[in-house]
């Protein structure tokens, strides 16, 4: 949530809101799994009070992956374009190692498109 003035009250109330009502419909919040990311531009940045839902303290991360897509604390696109990268270069070099291999051209095409397209 956003976070105005320096008064975190309105963000932690939107986060009990939410606890309080998948309590309501049955629902559980996994904790061990739920990441707090603070994106903070001002000049002399302050950290936060720790975020706490059911009395369990939210894990703060500097960066996380959701959808495939990974996200930083200061909104580069640096450590996604980097997986990425990562990602075609390990997929590519199966694709020379398979046609280092000397595999016929449909089932290359078969593998590009199944693994990288």
């Amino acid at each position: 949530g956003l976070v105005s003035g320096g008064d975190e009250a309105a963000c932690r109330d939107e986060v009990l809101k939410l606890s309080e009502w998948c309590s309501a419909n049955y629902l559980a919040l996994n904790i061990s799994k739920t990441k707090e990311m603070v994106i903070d531009y001002r000049r002399h940045r302050v950290d936060p009070a720790p975020l706490y839902i059911n009395g369990d303290c939210v894990e703060r991360v500097s960066t996380f992956k959701f959808l495939g897509t990974h996200f930083t604390e200061d909104l580069s696109w640096s450590a996604n374009t980097s997986a990425v990268a990562k990602t075609t270069q390990q997929r590519l070099h199966f694709l020379r190692m398979l046609r280092k291999n000397s595999l016929e051209e449909k089932l290359l095409v078969t593998f590009y498109r199944s693994t990288i397209e």
